[in-house]
C-alpha cells in the first residue's frame, strides 16, 4: 500500500493557469475534468492531438503521459490540448465505495473525451486549428479511452442543453500508446476495468463486451497508430495483438509496431522504457506526416 502511494505522488499535477473547463461552470462535472492547449505556432497546418493520460482509469499520469507529451507535441509543430478527464479516483481505489455509490465511471470519460473532441471544433477558430485534423492520443488506459472516441462516435455522450454536436464526434485519427484494449478474458487489465466499469459493472458480462474495443471496431474506424513492448508487466502484451487483429479483419489503415523491450508508462521519455521502444516517437511522426499540410 505504501509503495502504491509514493507512486501516486507524482501523478497528482495542478491544472497550468492556461488551463479551461470545457463543461459550463454550473455543471456538476465543471470541477472534475481540465483542458489545457499546447497550441503550436503554424498550427492550421498541423493536425491537433487530444492528449488523453493513463492511470488505469483510476488515477491520471498528468506529467509523463500528460504535459509532457503535450509539449513535445508542440514542440514538433503538432497542436496539442491536455485533457484531464474523470476517473474513479484515490477514494474508489482504496475503499471501493462505488459499491454503494455511483462514484465515476462509464460513460464519464468517453463523455469527457467527445467533449473535448466538440470543444475544439466548435472553437477551431479562436484556437486557430483546422477542425478537420483532429486526432486523439492515448497511453495505457487512455489508449483505450482513444479508441472508445473511435469506436462509439455515432453515439453522443456529452448530452449539453445546448443540444446535440453540431460537429462529428468522430476523430480523424488515434494513437494507442501500450495500450489496454479488452475488457474480458486473461488479458484484461483488471484494475483498469473496475476504474471504467465500478465494482458492479465489473462482473456484467454485457457490459465487458460492450466495452472491449476489440469487438466494437466500426467499418468506419479512423486510422490507427499502435505500439506496445512484449516485456510489458502492467498491461499484457496480448491486448494490441487483438486489436491489431481486429483493425486487420475490419480493413482499418493502422500501422503497428511491437517492441520487444520497453516496459510501460514510458511516454516521450529519454530516459525511461528502452532505446528501441523510444523510438516509437520518431515512427509516429512519420506516420502522421500524410495529415499535414493538407
Amino acid at each position: 500500500m505504501f509503495r502504491t502511494l509514493l507512486l501516486l505522488i507524482p501523478l497528482i499535477i495542478l491544472p497550468s493557469r492556461d488551463s479551461m473547463r470545457p463543461w459550463a461552470k454550473d455543471d456538476i462535472r465543471a470541477d472534475e475534468v481540465v483542458f489545457t492547449p499546447y497550441l503550436a505556432d503554424d498550427s492550421l497546418n498541423a493536425p491537433t492531438v487530444i492528449v488523453c493520460p493513463g492511470g488505469s482509469y483510476c488515477w491520471l499520469d498528468v506529467k509523463g503521459e500528460g504535459i509532457e507529451v503535450s509539449e513535445w507535441l508542440r514542440d514538433n509543430g503538432i497542436s496539442a490540448f491536455l485533457l484531464q478527464y474523470r476517473t474513479a479516483g484515490f477514494g474508489a481505489y482504496f475503499t471501493r465505495y462505488r459499491y454503494v455509490a455511483r462514484g465515476n465511471r462509464h460513460p464519464d470519460m468517453i463523455c469527457d473525451v467527445q467533449r473535448a473532441i466538440r470543444y475544439v471544433r466548435e472553437n477551431s477558430d479562436s484556437f486557430g486549428v483546422d477542425p478537420n485534423r483532429v486526432g486523439v492520443m492515448g497511453f495505457s488506459a487512455g489508449g483505450h479511452l482513444a479508441m472508445s472516441a473511435a469506436c462509439f462516435s455515432d453515439t453522443d455522450y456529452t448530452d449539453l442543453p445546448q443540444g446535440p454536436a453540431s460537429v462529428s464526434l468522430r476523430p480523424d485519427f488515434v494513437a494507442a500508446i501500450y495500450p489496454v484494449v479488452t475488457m474480458k478474458g486473461d488479458y484484461a487489465h483488471k484494475r483498469s476495468r473496475r476504474g471504467l466499469l465500478g465494482e458492479w459493472g465489473k462482473y456484467r458480462d454485457k457490459l465487458r463486451e460492450q466495452m472491449s474495443i476489440e469487438e466494437n471496431i466500426p467499418s468506419d474506424c479512423p486510422p490507427v497508430f499502435m505500439i506496445n513492448c512484449k516485456d510489458d508487466p502492467v498491461v499484457d502484451w496480448h491486448n494490441s495483438v487483438l486489436l491489431d487483429e481486429a483493425l486487420s479483419k475490419a480493413g482499418i489503415e493502422h500501422k503497428y509496431i511491437q517492441y520487444e523491450t520497453g516496459l510501460h508508462g514510458f511516454g516521450v521519455s529519454e530516459v525511461y522504457g528502452s532505446e528501441e521502444s523510444r523510438k516509437w516517437k520518431d515512427e509516429f511522426l512519420e506516420w502522421l506526416k500524410p495529415f499535414m499540410n493538407k
